[in-house]
């Protein structure tokens, strides 16, 4: 159970203002954490870091332990030699939105670059750093490699339109594929473990300030991932390999057609026999990374919308029964306590309400929701209970500001009763309503924090649309005003960071 009233602040990697068009692990995600530092922030909430799949979305992966390469900082492996300092500085540096086939056609080759020369000339203590990252990491990393060399090579189709022997994992052609591209997937090892590099110095960094990370897990894979090609067993896939069943949502007041996700479901009665092994693996993993994990659909542990594959909506769907207590108990005999946030959100049943209670996890309250008819008054502060966590909005919901100018009337109304007349804008009232709240956790995106419109929404679901995952902050936005004015709201809420014992260790935020 949480045990720290806290706050911090929820901003995506990409979001951030580095050099080369898209945000990084190099300097400005440090300089980030020192502004979390400066105002008293104790939580940094950021999306799934895996490499993103379909639409650059976070949530569609090509794999559940693997890094996104382009958040590794050119600017870091320039300063260790591995790259000249002049490519990179001659990289395009827009602030301005994520343009992701320029980011991608621009920085690759100069990590490929980089790569190469690691793998030719790395000595010492950098070797054996290597070498043990890759036996200790190897049982995702030689199948993602492999996966990844291969998705490139057949131009990002589908594994399962690559030809038989490689869809199939057929050993002699996986041998085979190994002789003959031994240094492409020599440099998808590399990347990962410079992934890992980087992402450790910045949680250290963030540790030493008393800020815990706050990361994401998709409950779904994406059909089009290492990890459904590695273990076709574990989903429910037909004697051809494609998904009998896949998983959304059913209609509702904001779809007449639901949402059709298109990820395959598991097949948990083998996983079940399995003692939920995969997924044991992949919170252990997670936990590498962050400190709390938040369980993106946690809905969907107890049901599950199944979509037989046939269909091209979610309208001929069903509810069908998920692994709800059992997975969850697997993992805490294996792994202890977990620091899980569940995403409660949308239609949830009073037996995943249950479900999350019995487990002791807090769920979500985002504030946006409150000011509707009475049945949403669960989402306004005097309702939440102590273990929860608020947001004003999440990425899936646009700005406070952006969400206040597209309201009606009536929710204004009842906005402005609840909030008062706010001074210095509707986003900043929300805030200062969410850190107030007797909610342990308050998380709040960074573009409520400046009081931006729909202009700097981060995704719109069930949209394709090119804006989606692209928002970045502007350099020189992070503010000492701004910081201070968040810092003098931590303190007066009670939500001041636990700072670093002596020995460098901060205090755990979940107990028994």
């Amino acid at each position: 159970m949480l045990t720290q009233r806290s706050t911090g602040i929820l901003l995506h990697v990409t979001s951030l203002p580095s050099h080369g068009g898209i945000g990084d692990l190099g300097p400005a995600a440090h300089e980030f954490a020192e502004f979390l530092g400066a105002a008293k922030q104790s939580l940094w909430q950021v999306l799934p870091l895996a490499p993103a799949g379909i639409g650059n979305s976070p949530y569609s992966a090509t794999s559940a332990f693997a890094g996104n390469a382009l958040f590794i900082s050119l600017e870091r492996l320039a300063e260790r030699g591995l790259i000249s300092k002049a490519k990179v500085a001659a990289m395009h540096d827009s602030v301005g939105n994520v343009d992701y086939p320029r980011v991608t056609a621009e920085k690759m080759p100069l990590l490929n670059e980089a790569a190469r020369n690691f793998i030719r000339d790395a000595a010492g203590e950098d070797r054996t750093r290597y070498e043990r990252f890759k036996w200790d990491n190897g049982w995702w990393l030689e199948d993602f490699a492999l996966y990844d060399v291969l998705r490139r090579r057949y131009k990002g189709e589908s594994w399962n339109r690559w030809p038989r022997e490689f869809a199939h994992r057929e050993p002699e052609a996986l041998k085979r594929l190994r002789e003959e591209s031994a240094e492409e997937i020599e440099i998808v090892r590399f990347l990962q473990f410079v992934f890992m590099e980087q992402w450790r110095a910045l949680r250290a960094h963030c540790k030493k300030l008393g800020i815990h990370i706050i990361g994401d897990i998709a409950i779904f894979v994406s059909y089009d991932s290492s990890d459904v090609w590695t273990h076709p067993s574990l989903f429910r896939l037909g004697e051809d390999l494609e998904p009998e069943v896949v998983a959304g949502v059913p209609p509702d007041a904001f779809s007449d057609t639901g949402q059709r996700w298109g990820n395959p479901l598991y097949r948990w009665d083998v996983l079940r026999e399995r003692g939920y092994d995969w997924w044991i693996q992949r919170v252990r993993f997670a936990l590498l990374y962050c400190d709390i994990i938040r369980l993106d659909h946690f809905r969907g542990f107890h049901q599950c919308w199944e979509i037989p594959a046939s269909e091209p909506t979610a309208v001929h769907g069903r509810w069908v029964d998920g692994p709800q207590d059992d997975l969850f108990l697997a993992m805490r005999e294996s792994l202890g306590d977990l620091p899980f946030i569940a995403e409660d959100l949308g239609f949830i049943t009073p037996g995943v309400h249950e479900m999350r209670d019995r487990l002791q996890m807090p769920g979500m309250r985002v504030l946006q929701f409150g000011f509707g008819d009475p049945g949403a008054h669960i989402y306004l502060p005097h309702r939440y209970p102590e273990n929860s966590v608020v947001y004003t909005g999440t990425h899936d919901n646009d700005t406070t500001v952006g969400w206040w100018e597209k309201s009606d009337d009536y929710v204004r109304s009842h906005a402005r009763a609840y909030l008062g007349e706010p001074g210095d804008g509707i986003a900043w009232a929300m805030i200062r309503a969410a850190e107030d709240s007797p909610a342990r956790l308050c998380v709040v995106p960074l573009q409520d924090v400046l009081g931006l419109g729909s202009e700097a929404r981060m995704n719109l679901p069930s949209s394709n649309s090119d804006g989606n995952w692209a928002w970045r902050v502007d350099r020189g936005a992070l503010t000492p005003q701004v910081a201070e004015k968040l810092a003098l709201l931590a303190e007066s809420s009670d939500r001041l960071p636990v700072r670093p014992s002596s020995n460098g260790e901060i205090a755990e935020y979940f107990a028994v």
